[in-house]
């Protein structure tokens, strides 16, 4: 019997371009372990991690708020 061909991977859609952990660390202004800990658990979507951020009350810095 064959287990694994019976299991399916839960994947996450990724809405929104995907942030890299250094990108979403600088934009936030948050240290390198809770920036790894927030994109593991919730992905690399930016749309995802976007409305997280607006959740907890962390706006983006301002430089990114520009495109800088």
């Amino acid at each position: 019997m064959i287990e694994n061909a019976n299991r399916t991977t839960a994947r996450k859609v990724i809405r929104g371009r995907p942030y890299s952990i250094a990108e979403f660390a600088r934009k936030y202004r948050l240290d390198d372990a809770e920036a790894k800990r927030l994109f593991y658990k919730f992905g690399p979507s930016s749309t995802e991690l976007d409305l997280l951020m607006a959740a907890k009350r962390r706006p983006p810095t301002l430089a990114t708020a520009i495109g800088q």
